[in-house]
């Protein structure tokens, strides 16, 4: 596992118009009530109505942070048995712990221990009650 940083690449010529930064994420649900009660209770998330039935806005918060930061990794099993399909997204969180009693009160399931990035951030993955899987990190502070 390298550890150093490679200088970036110059963008290309179809991307200097525009940043293309991730824009929006969408959580899917079987039960878009139930789902939209879990993040409301574990991350205070708004949730507002738009479009057809059960399709919502979602407004996590209005701290402004720089652009979304991405990752490219090998499929991996968070669940045994079942490869992660599609994108994976990770929530910043301010107390990991707090926040993972929350996920396990409200109807979650934590998937993986917490670990620790040593100067970066402490993660765990959780399963929502749609069977859903995301991350949770809490960053380290200098």
């Amino acid at each position: 596992m390298s550890i150093y940083r490679k200088p970036r690449p110059r963008a290309l010529a179809y991307t200097a118009a525009m940043p293309n930064n991730l824009g929006r994420f969408a959580i899917n649900a079987d039960d878009v009530p139930r789902a939209r009660d879990f993040y409301r209770k574990v991350f205070g998330w708004i949730f507002e109505p738009w479009g057809p039935p059960n399709f919502y806005l979602i407004d996590t918060g209005d701290e402004r942070v720089r652009a979304t930061g991405g990752l490219l990794q090998e499929r991996r099993e968070l669940i045994a048995g079942s490869k992660m399909i599609g994108f994976e997204c990770t929530i910043n969180v301010a107390d990991l712990d707090a926040t993972m009693r929350a996920i396990e009160n409200n109807g979650g399931k934590i998937i993986t221990s917490k670990f620790h990035i040593p100067t970066v951030i402490t993660v765990a993955y959780f399963q929502d009650t749609e069977g859903n899987v995301a991350g949770v990190m809490q960053l380290d502070t200098p």
